[in-house]
């Protein structure tokens, strides 16, 4: 059952682009948690090849009304043209961890 929760996710080669996003996401409310990962390789077609990289991924804690929101700050920020922006419906999660983050974005769903 959705309950109005989203996991937000995007991926830099630049880890302190991520982090500048997470501290910026964090600070206007707009997402409770970001965690960065460790490496992890990418493989993608970009311009007609078949590309290879390092990167580190973002995944953002935050809700379905603050999306859009949360979308302009990724791409007004960015070191990529096209960056990777996939939003994921939350469908269960603990109440606790629930009510946590909806208080952390300042909202109620």
């Amino acid at each position: 059952m959705p309950n109005g929760l989203m996991l937000v996710v995007t991926t830099s080669d630049d880890r302190s682009v991520l982090e500048r996003i997470a501290g910026h996401l964090v600070q206007l409310r707009l997402a409770g948690c970001c965690q960065i990962s460790s490496p992890i390789t990418s493989v993608y077609r970009w311009e007609g090849r078949v590309e290879q990289s390092e990167e580190f991924e973002c995944r953002i804690k935050t809700t379905d009304t603050h999306f859009d929101a949360v979308v302009r700050e990724i791409e007004s920020r960015h070191n990529y043209d096209v960056p990777q922006i996939v939003g994921v419906p939350i469908e269960s999660c603990s109440e606790a961890y629930r009510a946590w983050l909806l208080e952390a974005v300042g909202t109620d769903v």
